[in-house]
């Protein structure tokens, strides 16, 4: 189990401290499925980088632009699909998110959101 408010606080520590302005963690590993926590200061960059076969970005506290074929703002309690185009995450304030990933499948075609 991780406390994600506690890892959120150290990793956006981290990150301020950082000369790159970034700290990441991978806190969960379930056969395909990753979780890593990633902090950023503000106007740091994951720059552009292929997605893996489903992943999803859920933003636990500050603001990011994904960036791709489409941009999209995720904010503070947003979770959101992440594109299968090569993208990059830009931290529009010091931003903390738990990227899900899952490896090892072929991409279905498009995003599916829970209804």
């Amino acid at each position: 189990m991780a406390d994600l408010n506690e890892l959120a606080r150290t990793h956006l520590a981290a990150a301020l401290a950082d000369e790159h302005g970034r700290s990441a963690e991978l806190i969960l590993r379930d056969g395909p499925m990753r979780q890593t926590i990633i902090a950023l200061r503000s106007g740091a960059e994951l720059s552009e980088h292929n997605s893996p076969a489903a992943a999803s970005l859920q933003v636990l506290a500050g603001r990011v632009r994904v960036t791709g074929q489409q941009v999209a703002e995720v904010t503070a309690g947003r979770v959101d699909v992440l594109t299968h185009d090569r993208h990059s995450v830009l931290a529009l304030e010091d931003s903390v998110f738990l990227l899900t990933t899952v490896t090892g499948i072929e991409p279905t075609g498009g995003p599916e959101r829970a209804r």
